[in-house]
């Protein structure tokens, strides 16, 4: 009798540890798998499946699979960038040609008009060429990858990254809805802090709110695909050298998503502590998008839009960046003092004082950080004519740019400060001014920091 007590004991504490080993997340995915499974066979019996409802299981199984999930994510991803890039670089050297076309009869008119040279200056090579170059950079790559999103979206599979990337954001203490707001955020992170309404808990909701600026939007697509393309793919050309440019975005990609995570599990361990809240995540069949109504309407209602508001900033922006570069004080225009000022820091960061520059004049809109750059690089102010695409890498290199230097400023675009509007979205958002500095200040340390330590590593090395 005795024995059989210390045998029931002894088993007795061999399934309370079981039962320990077992999470309470896993019991609670294991009562919502067998729900479903219960449902479906109930269904089943009393429903008839249609066929294509019968194809989007089969599909989950493989977009939804522990094994193929992410890899086909990755796919489609470097598909897109592929298009993407592959198609944009002849619209886009053809309207820099329009545009300098446009830009020598502009100048032929203000000679016949006897214009002053301070208002040719200020219209033509500040306006005129700041707004040229946005357009010539931003439309061609914005008008292929909207649509192409768009399609992945009606298609009904950001869902499906959202299910991949669910577990993820629940390891790092964060809601599984942040892998939508941070799908949102790849196309604008002014839009995706508004997004994050969907999240429900206020501790999560912050959460994704701080972190969503870790992925790139379509004002910072514009640096990193020029800055890849430029000198990330050297002895490569034609379609092996977008392929690799490809996948080097890919890896900025998950660098993001990479920083997006530790930060979460950083924060949900220190300042905003606490546990991570469950949901289920019902996934809608795949259908079949209206293909052409789909790219006629992202490529207006998106694309537009945004173009629109990078020129609405870069106009200006233009004008006071040629105004800053034509006053001097002394022997020295104003924007060559601020650059000096800044030269030893952003040299530190294996950058420069112009690149410090041009984002900290690009906070409005990171879509004008490049033609501020070129601009206050190039003859006073004044840019660089609107002909070729190509040359932009000599213009760089005549300024002692080196591989570390793009790479660099590729890092420092990712990572770096909220644009002026996502700022105003946070604040409006979290009614806080200390959390919408909080949102300024943690990408700006990392950044700082990540790009540092790159610059420092390269140079103990001598790789430059």
């Amino acid at each position: 009798m005795e024995s059989q007590s210390v045998l029931n004991h002894n088993s007795l504490k061999a399934i309370l540890a079981e039962v320990n080993e077992v999470s309470n997340e896993d019991i609670r995915d294991e009562i919502v798998s067998d729900i479903y499974i219960k449902s479906k066979s109930l269904c089943k019996k009393v429903v008839s499946q249609q066929p294509a409802m019968y194809r989007s299981d089969k599909l989950d199984e493989i977009f939804t699979s522990r094994i193929w999930g992410f890899p086909i994510m990755l796919i489609l991803l470097g598909a897109v960038f592929y298009i993407t890039i592959a198609g944009a670089n002849l619209p886009s050297d053809m309207l820099a040609n329009l545009f300098g076309y446009l830009e020598g009869k502009l100048t032929i008119l203000f000679e016949a008009m006897h214009a002053p040279e301070w208002l040719h200056g200020i219209l033509i090579l500040g306006l005129f060429r700041g707004t040229g170059w946005v357009i010539s950079v931003m439309l061609p790559p914005m008008a292929i990858f909207f649509p192409m999103f768009a399609l992945l979206e009606n298609y009904g599979y950001l869902p499906r990254v959202a299910f991949n990337m669910d577990r993820l954001f629940k390891r790092a203490g964060g809601h599984g809805k942040q892998s939508l707001t941070m799908a949102m955020g790849f196309g604008c992170n002014a839009a995706a802090i508004m997004s994050t309404r969907i999240i429900e808990s206020p501790r999560e909701r912050m959460l994704a709110i701080l972190t969503n600026n870790f992925v790139p939007c379509n004002g910072r697509w514009p640096t990193l695909i020029l800055l890849a393309s430029l000198f990330m793919v050297t002895g490569f050309s034609g379609a092996t050298s977008t392929l690799v440019t490809s996948a080097i975005l890919i890896g900025f990609v998950m660098l993001g998503v990479v920083v997006t995570l530790t930060v979460s599990w950083v924060l949900s361990k220190t300042a905003l502590k606490g546990v991570p809240t469950h949901y289920t995540l019902e996934l809608p069949p795949f259908r079949k998008p209206k293909f052409w109504n789909t790219i006629l309407r992202a490529s207006i209602d998106k694309a537009w839009y945004v173009l629109k508001r990078a020129v609405i900033v870069a106009a200006p922006a233009s004008i006071l960046t040629w105004v800053f570069a034509n006053i001097y004080v002394g022997d020295t225009s104003i924007l060559m003092h601020f650059i000096n000022f800044l030269e030893p820091f952003g040299h530190a960061l294996g950058m420069d004082g112009f690149i410090l520059a041009a984002f900290i004049l690009g906070l409005p809109a990171n879509e004008i950080v490049i033609p501020i750059l070129i601009m206050a690089y190039l003859s006073q102010g004044a840019m660089l004519e609107i002909e070729d695409l190509s040359k932009l890498k000599q213009v760089f290199i005549d300024q002692g740019w080196t591989w570390l230097t793009a790479l660099n400023m590729m890092l420092f675009s990712l990572l770096h400060f909220p644009c002026g509007t996502t700022l105003v979205n946070i604040y409006k958002e979290t009614k806080s001014p200390k959390w919408t500095f909080m949102s300024f200040l943690i990408p700006t340390v990392i950044a700082i920091g990540v790009t540092w330590l790159t610059a420092t590593v390269a140079r103990a090395f001598g790789w430059v």
